[in-house]
């Protein structure tokens, strides 16, 4: 899951050098209101910019760059998943593009475009797409998952259920078909060729004279020279086998330290976990003087008692925090000299096997060369048969090539009949439909919308009253489309949740009571809204103040000042 922490930004749109900064985490549901022009919505480019280096809206880039300062554009936006913590830094005039994790920076050898791949496919696995259909509703350039082509609705929902990789695997099977086509017809080629020199040689074998092998002293020289190496290369690897013997022995608490390095791991993360637990209480006293429940007074000496054992166990588990650091420190301090001794086992391993493979080769070579010798003795002359035979030996080779990349040909075709659209991922869709359905269905008549909406495997809807009536989404009005918009969007959120693939806890509504809801619709969404956010983060941006403004934990006012937006006090 990611969690968005805290964004701030500076000099972009009407934002000036001073830092607009917005907690993304701290409260349940947050409305921001403000006058038009005076920056409610920009968070959702400065959030957008940050992640995916472009405005969310209908805006050029280079418009995103305040036009009265026009330098030093800066979004810095934090944001955790488990348990790494990111900061993502991206600027223009100078343009920045900076990923931490863990407080350091990420390697940034390749090209921009390359790094922003690597941010979405392997940190965020969020792409602007979907980033635009379960984190953002509302906005002018927003287009609803209703209005979107067949086609792209399927990848949002493929992106959805983590079954992109079908799509990625299914590409890289068609260049490996194509591959293996030119392979087959290569090694035909090397079938036919290496078939006509066998012929040729056949045909001439007779008249081929054998050469005479090179001089009988200096082969056995030659000889004698690797054996001689060979004797040394044995005692270099009976030495090495007897260091690795020592190194193991001397590494014999490996298992022992392991398991103490995971032991105090997990201790480590429980006082944490007990820490922020106790801090989350404290602030509720600290915060509160009366219960938000029943609104009873708590007590002022019962608050001071309950906060003082809370601070006296803190302090408890902040001093045993920090001997099990030390202890942890010792532990991998330990874990670092065994890992040290393992390169050492490692390298001597390396070594060794270097040392047999030459020692291989020049047994094959002391072969060799006595063959050599004994033809060189008997000084004979005879018919050359190696050259037929190695080309023997080539042709059973591409055969065998031949046989082997027909094998594949037939497997690959099965596979991509699995990795086809129709295939595997629609047997995956299929199974998903259903569940879709019913939380769209779930959603409509908690907003007292009772239509039955249905999607197919294809993602076409059918969408009938309580008299089997046919509507399409188009004749709805515009209050009822955003109905469907929301319970699509609480549907794309559950169901990323249930794969867990991009769930996240932010959810940022621009204006989605402007207009289209009536106070009936808002109520009920209100309400849906509540039971969602246990969970996530609700940011809506809207103009109804009045109406809004006691229905949420928070409330963000932007003002503008002499031309600069900024968060009203």
């Amino acid at each position: 899951m990611i969690e968005f922490k805290t964004i701030k930004y500076q000099n972009i749109l009407s934002t000036g050098n001073a830092f607009t900064t917005i907690s993304l985490n701290d409260q349940r549901t947050t409305l921001i209101v403000g006058e038009n022009g005076a920056g409610k919505s920009t968070i959702l480019d400065a959030l957008s910019f940050a992640l995916y280096g472009k405005p969310f809206r209908k805006v050029n880039k280079p418009q995103l760059l305040n036009s009265i300062n026009q330098k030093d554009l800066l979004v810095v936006l934090d944001f955790n998943i488990g348990r790494d913590e990111y900061t993502i830094r991206r600027g223009i005039k100078p343009n920045i593009f900076e990923v931490y994790k863990n407080g350091t920076l990420l390697n940034q050898d390749g090209a921009n475009r390359d790094y922003q791949s690597h941010l979405e496919q392997n940190i965020l696995k969020l792409n602007f797409k979907s980033f635009g259909q379960i984190v953002v509703l509302g906005s002018s350039t927003f287009v609803p998952f209703m209005q979107l082509p067949a086609a792209h609705r399927r990848e949002i929902i493929e992106d959805l259920l983590d079954i992109q990789i079908f799509t990625k695997m299914n590409v890289l099977l068609k260049e490996r078909i194509t591959q293996n086509k030119t392979d087959l017809q290569n090694i035909k080629y090397q079938i036919d060729l290496t078939t006509d020199r066998i012929a040729s040689a056949n045909k001439h074998n007779d008249s081929i004279l054998k050469m005479k092998r090179a001089d009988a002293e200096k082969t056995q020289s030659r000889i004698q020279e690797l054996t001689e190496d060979n004797n040394v290369l044995l005692d270099d690897v009976k030495e090495m086998e007897i260091a690795i013997g020592d190194l193991k022995k001397s590494i014999g608490d490996e298992k022992a330290v392991n398991k103490k390095y995971m032991e105090l791991v997990r201790l480590d993360k429980n006082l944490r976990s007990k820490i922020k637990e106790i801090t989350k209480e404290l602030k509720f006293y600290e915060d509160n003087d009366e219960c938000p429940i029943c609104k009873q007074g708590i007590a002022h000496d019962h608050k001071e008692t309950i906060m003082g054992q809370r601070h006296t166990k803190i302090s408890d588990i902040d001093n045993g925090l920090q001997k099990m650091v030390k202890e942890l420190d010792s532990v991998e301090t330990r874990k670092t000299e065994i890992g040290e001794v393992h390169n050492r086992i490692n390298q001597h391993g390396f070594d060794m096997s270097a040392k047999n493979a030459t020692y291989a080769s020049n047994q094959r070579n002391v072969l060799s060369l006595k063959s050599e010798l004994t033809d060189v003795q008997k000084e004979a002359e005879s018919i050359d048969t190696s050259t037929i035979e190695t080309l023997h030996t080539e042709l059973e080779g591409f055969n065998n090539d031949h046989r082997d990349l027909t094998v594949d040909r037939e497997t690959m075709g099965v596979v991509a009949n699995l990795l086809k659209d129709g295939g595997i991922k629609t047997q995956i869709i299929r199974q998903y439909v259903p569940i879709i359905n019913k939380l769209i269905n779930k959603y409509l008549a908690e907003m007292d919308f009772f239509v039955q909406f249905e999607l197919d495997e294809q993602f076409n809807e059918t969408i009938r009253s309580r008299f089997r009536d046919e509507f399409s989404y188009e004749s709805f009005s515009e209050g009822e489309k955003m109905r469907i918009d929301l319970a699509l969007l609480f549907t794309w959120r559950a169901i990323s949740k249930l794969r867990n693939s991009v769930s996240t806890n932010l959810l940022i509504m621009d204006e989605v009571f402007d207009g289209s809801l009536d106070a009936n619709g808002t109520e009920e969404f209100m309400k849906i809204l509540t039971d969602i956010t246990g969970d996530s983060n609700v940011f809506v941006i809207s103009h109804k103040t009045d109406q809004l403004i006691d229905k949420f934990d928070n409330t963000l006012r932007f003002e503008k000042v002499k031309n600069f937006s900024r968060i009203a006090a």
